[in-house]
């Protein structure tokens, strides 16, 4: 209880240095939205309009329908990518962590692999 009786300051007053930093991002921001429009050509023509793939014309329909497959191959990348990012603290730590830290991290991956076989198993994997 001492410790709290000589840290009597209020939130508010804490924050209140932030307030020009917050007012200048906010002027930034209002500035960096306004400027293009009233700047800028207003000019509308059908080069302007047409979609941009790469500096190649378009071919086909953006409506085109695509296999299944590719979003099963990127659900799956965006899994084990999060899943490595959730590797790289245990990384950093491993020596406070200790015995149990490493096994945890061996019960994690095992999963993974896990995963990653039931999906190689499947098929996900194959481009035929």
């Amino acid at each position: 209880m001492l410790m709290f009786a000589f840290q009597q300051t209020s939130a508010v007053a804490d924050h209140v240095p932030l307030l020009p930093y917050l007012l200048i991002v906010l002027g930034l921001v209002a500035a960096l939205l306004t400027l293009p429009l009233l700047l800028g050509r207003k000019t509308k023509n059908a080069v302007k309009s047409a979609s941009y793939e790469c500096g190649v014309a378009p071919k086909g329909s953006a409506r085109q329908r695509f296999s299944v497959h590719f979003y099963l191959v990127a659900v799956l990348f965006i899994l084990f990518d999060i899943e490595a990012v959730f590797l790289f603290p245990w990384a950093l730590n491993i020596q406070g962590l200790g015995l149990a830290g490493f096994v945890e991290a061996v019960v994690f991956v095992a999963v993974l692999g896990l995963g990653l076989g039931y999906a190689w198993r499947k098929g996900v994997l194959d481009w035929q």
